[in-house]
């Protein structure tokens, strides 16, 4: 019988990161960066690629959203919300480990 997993939760306390076999590779083809995974590739946007790479296993998703914020000139709590859904989105694929 197969186990399932407890669904892990996004909060701002959590340090997400990239398991060991997601990474971020350059197409040089495409001109474009490809989040690779086993059997899976995905094309990220910008926003969506600077998330992921702040998730180094350090930051937590409070600092995350305070960096972005402060970069893209934007409100915290407007930054949060998708983030926030981002990151569950990706943690529930396996992609983002919190």
């Amino acid at each position: 019988m197969t186990a399932l997993r407890e669904r892990a939760v996004v909060s701002l306390r959590s340090v997400p990161s990239l398991p060991k076999h997601v990474r971020i590779q350059y197409d040089p083809l495409r001109q474009a960066f490809a989040v690779l995974s086993p059997e899976k590739i995905f094309w990220p946007n910008d926003v969506s690629l600077d998330i992921l790479r702040r998730c180094d296993g350090r930051s937590t998703v409070g600092d995350i959203i305070a960096g972005l914020a402060a970069d893209y000139e934007a409100e915290q709590e407007a930054v949060a919300t998708d983030v926030i859904a981002f990151l569950q989105e990706w943690s529930d694929k396996l992609l983002v480990r919190l």
